[in-house]
């Protein structure tokens, strides 16, 4: 059997559809039907049963195509130590981000980097944390900038920096006249919240679970963005939290509403993570080391205590 078969194995295992399987790889459904074929006459067993609909694994099936998976990822990585040991940066690089963290701290460092390392070619998509978790342990994702920590055994987790939350507080509510907040200050039930699949949701539902206002999980109203939930604390229909890098970019007018935490601030933590079996680590490192620079003069904090967007099992 070939690599190349390998992958074709691969591509129906994960699409359970020979005819998208072959699209993905770029040939022909009956070309990637024949070339699996013989690799189960090869082996003497069925690795797809094609009685179901969608195709599934059979039992043999799901021990093959983890191998495989095995057998696909060592043979990219005779490349890659080639790459190493020439010193060469390069080539394509898949990297997922999620949305509350794209558009403060992507124009931050992208110019740096394709700048430095010209011959990346960086490939970059906003996900949802679940959406990244799963491309990441599938191989369609190289790296990736997410909040952390995830808890996820296969995906290791470097920290790039902590940010805290920053309250966004209307002129009209009770506790505008407060220099500093604290935790206990909100009330969740006017809280406006980023709908359901943001991890920063998550972080701000973990940063309320010991607010003793919090007696149901009834949200007012939930929107995509910040700057909706801006716009509707102006309103006058709640306040919302923001993370600290989002607040460099509003009007100065704004900037008066907003309320920084008592120390230790209550902060998220934003990590590049990447699968533990990953290749490219010298591209991972180059990226590390452009994000870490440019927002080491961004964020002075210290005294900061991490919620996970994820609750402790």
């Amino acid at each position: 059997m070939t690599i190349t078969q390998l992958q074709y194995v691969l591509a129906v295992a994960e699409h359970k559809n020979f005819t998208l399987a072959a699209e993905k790889c770029f040939v022909t459904q009956p070309t990637l039907s024949m070339q699996i074929q013989k690799v189960e006459e090869e082996l003497g067993i069925l690795i797809f049963d094609r009685t179901k609909k969608p195709i599934q694994l059979t039992e043999i099936g799901f021990k093959i195509v983890n191998q495989a998976k095995n057998i696909v990822n060592e043979a990219d990585r005779i490349l890659d130590i080639v790459h190493q040991q020439k010193g060469f940066i390069g080539g394509e690089f898949r990297l997922g981000i999620i949305p509350t963290v794209m558009p403060t701290l992507l124009p931050m460092f992208l110019n740096n980097f394709i700048k430095k390392y010209p011959k990346v070619k960086l490939i970059i998509e906003e996900l949802h944390t679940e959406d990244i978790i799963f491309k990441l342990n599938n191989g369609h994702l190289d790296a990736a900038i997410a909040a952390t920590p995830l808890h996820e055994e296969k995906i290791k987790e470097i920290v790039l920096y902590y940010e805290p939350f920053v309250a966004y507080i209307p002129e009209n509510h009770g506790i505008y006249g407060k220099k500093e907040i604290e935790v206990e200050d909100l009330n969740v039930e006017e809280m406006l919240l980023l709908e359901d699949g943001h991890c920063f949701r998550d972080s701000v539902l973990n940063l309320c679970k010991n607010n003793n206002n919090l007696e149901h999980n009834h949200f007012q109203l939930e929107s995509g963005s910040f700057e909706t939930l801006i716009k509707l604390a102006d309103e006058g229909l709640g306040t919302t939290l923001l993370p600290y890098l989002h607040t460099l970019d509003l009007k100065e007018k704004d900037h008066v509403k907003l309320r920084h935490f008592v120390e230790p601030k209550p902060a998220r933590e934003v990590s590049l993570i990447y699968p533990k079996n990953e290749l490219k680590i010298h591209i991972i490192d180059a990226l590390r080391t452009t994000i870490s620079g440019v927002v080491k003069g961004a964020i002075i904090f210290q005294n900061v205590q991490i919620i996970s967007p994820k609750s402790e099992k």
